[in-house]
């Protein structure tokens, strides 16, 4: 195979243009329709013939020397007059023999290249059998991306994974999470953030990621959701999603597929502690003390073999480890709201004459601004078309984050504005622990705090971040009135440091409600004066991304994980064998692919060490 990208219609690599005009779009569903229908999974068409004659144009060979042509990729360049489409294409010749001499004559065209292999090969497989003695499957404790597809590459490695998930099933979740939505009702084990698909399944979808891939995993986690239901343009978007009313079949078909494999899942089932016995360095895994969440029992499970895919809000699981002397470190995370804006808006600012294209959907965007007091202020996870959801998981506080459906249909954009902060902006204050663990707790943890605080050089607590999180989260509902509604300003009155009173022309999206009020009252000073500098430089480069009704809802805090467990080579803990931290929640992942891949490679390295000392004598 020979892979070649166009801009406009081409094999990969090459660049060639295509007027945007010229693709054919009547067999696809406008971006605005007003549901979802199973033939939304029907593939956008490609312009195949012209593909074809740009290819064989650019190799020099003829359009009927190419036997098979596959678009691998499709993105848009709106940079000019006319909006082009640009390709990445895998095709093969009709006579096979003639492609090395191809390569060979483009070896110096970086458009043109060998089809990389992106089939996953498993690095071993358990013998016929395995499974049979106590103790002998693995555990992956954690359903949400990285816990399914570590669970999933288990069952396909033979390995039988059980699987322990302390929310419900995504059908009961999704119930439970309405009932906050739509009730004010927070169930603290079963929300946005726990159960069944984790805390992507209530997000955008978004299936695209920075991260370095050169075994091409996250092909095999794109190949994996197609089978299991979603849309086959996942396969070649540039930006791809899936949408939450989607997220939910697939969930579910994954789960089956891991069940018929010899895997189990079982559901309400927290882990309330680690076994661990004395081994070299540190400690070996021995086992797992486990809750039945619908009865209240405990009982334990044994296992030399478990990958944490927790999340990051899994708090009361990074407590435990933190005490059984686990090794983790406080990390950087970042703090602000979710703001909206009319989609209308954004669409014409970033596609200009072409916004409303059928073929190009609800627009996004990405933006950064480096603050004069040293702030870095980004949009964080971008949701076209969607809404502001509750995402708090735990009573008395507010927490937000983005939602859309597969369609981006909603009137407004939502995005992440927020701040970075860094371990030296988390309290010290023996009181705000206390008021984040408990009066006993909390001292106990402030007092390890201050310690580490005096040695040299000084080091954050593990546990640090969490204190501002539920300091800020607090703060939030109780300015919000106390009631999960969120507290919220317009765009105007926050630059102009004055208490928003009424709506103007965007209304917010968040359930169950928005409080007006003046979000300095929730935000730390730093973070405020941060993203007032911003708003103004954002506006310059998306026109009416400052305009004075866009509504700003608090607060966003859960960005990524306020600590990392650290890992070997071999993705162990660094100090407790048969511990395999994974994932967003031990900080080695962010967003729906990284963390499928990173459970991946998790499983692979476990499954070799369990079946290494299965074997050994």
């Amino acid at each position: 195979m020979i892979t070649t990208s166009h801009r406009g219609c081409h094999d990969p690599d090459f660049r060639t243009q295509t007027p945007l005009v010229g693709l054919p779009v009547e067999s696809r569903r406008a971006a605005d329709a007003p549901s979802e229908t199973d033939e939304d999974r029907l593939p956008t068409p490609h312009p195949t013939d012209a593909l074809r004659q740009l290819a064989a144009q650019a190799l020099d060979i003829a359009s009927a020397d190419i036997a098979t042509l596959h678009v691998f990729k499709r993105s848009f360049d709106a940079r000019k007059a006319d909006l082009l489409a640009v390709y990445i294409v895998d095709l093969s010749l009709a006579d096979a023999q003639n492609e090395s001499a191809l390569l060979h004559k483009f070896e110096k065209n970086p458009h043109i290249q060998a089809t990389p292999d992106m089939t996953w090969h498993p690095p071993c497989h358990a013998p016929e059998g395995f499974g049979t003695q106590d103790g002998e499957r693995p555990v992956v404790v954690g359903f949400g991306p990285c816990g399914m597809f570590a669970a999933l590459a288990l069952a396909q490695m033979g390995l039988k994974p059980i699987v322990l998930e302390r929310g419900k099933p995504v059908r009961e979740r999704t119930k439970d999470t309405w009932g906050l939505w739509r009730k004010k009702v927070l169930n603290p084990e079963s929300n946005v953030q726990f159960g069944e698909g984790g805390a992507g399944t209530f997000s955008d979808g978004k299936l695209y990621s920075q991260i370095k891939d050169p075994r091409h995993l996250g092909r095999k986690v794109m190949d994996e959701f197609v089978k299991a239901g979603a849309p086959a343009d996942i396969l070649y978007a540039a930006h791809p999603h899936i949408g939450t009313f989607k997220l939910v079949k697939v969930v579910e078909h994954i789960r089956e597929q891991i069940i018929a494999l010899g895997g189990e899942i079982r559901f309400e089932q927290r882990v309330s502690d680690v076994l661990l016995a004395p081994a070299a360095g540190g400690h070996q895994l021995s086992g797992l003390q486990v809750q039945d969440l619908r009865t209240g029992e405990h009982h334990t499970l044994h296992t030399r073999h478990a990958v944490m895919a927790l999340g990051h809000s899994s708090r009361d699981t990074f407590v435990m480890l933190h005490r059984r002397g686990v090794a983790m470190q406080a990390k950087a995370f970042s703090i602000g709201v979710r703001i909206e804006h009319p989609q209308s808006v954004i669409d014409q600012a970033r596609w200009g004459h072409h916004a409303g294209h059928p073929l190009l959907g609800a627009a996004d965007y990405k933006l950064v601004h480096h603050a004069q007091n040293g702030r870095a202020v980004y949009s964080f996870c971008m949701c076209p078309g969607g809404t502001v959801v509750a995402a708090t998981s735990e009573p008395g506080r507010v927490v937000t984050n983005g939602m859309s459906q597969y369609s981006r249909n909603e009137r407004n954009a939502n995005a992440g504005m927020v701040v970075a902060i860094d371990p030296p902006d988390y309290p010290l204050d023996t009181s705000a622990w206390q008021a984040a663990f408990g009066e006993q707790d909390g001292a106990q943890l402030a007092q390890e705090a201050h310690a580490l605080a005096a040695q040299q050089p000084p080091a954050p607590h593990p546990l640090a971040g969490i204190v501002l999180q539920r300091e800020l989260e607090t703060r939030a509902f109780e300015v919000g009135g106390s009631n999960y509604e969120a507290p919220g300003q317009l765009v105007g009155d926050f630059l102009a440091q004055r208490p928003s009173t009424t709506w103007g022309s965007v209304l917010p999206s968040y359930k169950p409600g928005v409080k007006l009020v003046d979000l300095a009252d929730v935000l730390p000073a730093y973070a405020v004066d941060a993203m007032r500098e911003a708003l103004p430089v954002f506006g310059r480069k998306i026109k009416g991304y400052d305009m004075a009704d866009a509504v700003m809802t608090g607060v966003e805090t859960r960005t990524s994980s306020p600590l990392r467990i650290p890992r070997g080579d071999d993705h162990q803990s660094t100090n407790t064998r048969g511990l395999y931290p994974a994932g967003e929640g031990a900080s080695y992942a962010g967003g729906i692919l990284s963390a499928g891949v990173d459970g991946i490679k998790v499983a692979e390295s476990l499954a070799q060490a369990l079946l290494a000392n299965a074997s050994a004598p």
